[in-house]
């Protein structure tokens, strides 16, 4: 679906070349639809060396095992995003420890996916009964028989056999900047 009317002012929005491709733009102020996008995010959480998964109660992939995660909220940094979506699907308190992988998926809406290891906190998993209707922590050997989605696998093989650090919460930034979050490889 295009843009038919601008969200800034109302009026009627055109297709125009804007910086060589061709967008939908306002006919009478400024505003420019750059493209219609989602960054989702994801946990990866280890306790007694098994990673926490979830059922999808719902679709897309309802009934597969994934991670648990979710969609960021417009004004909600994406470590807090990603704290709250453990909790809310699992009941499982984690705090994120670094950010470990990202996926890029273009599409009608560009998916831009970001995957944190977390430490485990507390709490014994308990699906929400919305979205997932099953939640636990699964040996590699346990998922072997389990209907565990592909792109899962690849972030549990990522979280188990990275060989670096990854990037970290910068939280003492050369420069303070309120409101951000900002994650960088470790200062050496």
């Amino acid at each position: 679906m295009e843009a038919k009317f601008c969200m800034t002012c109302g009026a009627a929005m055109e297709s125009r070349d804007v910086d060589g491709t061709i967008r939908r733009a306002c006919t009478e102020c400024s505003f420019v639809h750059w493209g219609n996008y989602s960054i989702g995010v994801g946990a990866l959480v280890m306790k007694d060396e098994k990673m926490l998964l979830v059922r999808r109660a719902q679709e897309p992939g309802k009934g597969r095992w994934t991670n648990p995660g979710g969609y960021i909220e417009q004004h909600e940094l994406i470590q807090d995003t990603i704290e709250r979506e453990v909790l809310e699907e699992s009941g499982v308190k984690a705090v994120v420890t670094r950010l470990v992988a990202v996926r890029d998926l273009p599409r009608s809406i560009h998916n831009i996916y970001i995957a944190f290891e977390m430490d485990y906190i507390s709490g014994e998993p308990q699906p929400d009964g919305v979205e997932v209707d099953a939640a636990g922590f699964y040996s590699l050997a346990e998922m072997e028989s389990m209907n565990v989605a592909d792109f899962t696998r690849w972030l549990i093989d990522v979280a188990l056999h990275s060989k670096t650090t990854g990037l970290v919460e910068d939280k003492d930034p050369i420069i303070k900047m309120d409101g951000y979050g900002l994650y960088r490889v470790p200062k050496i």
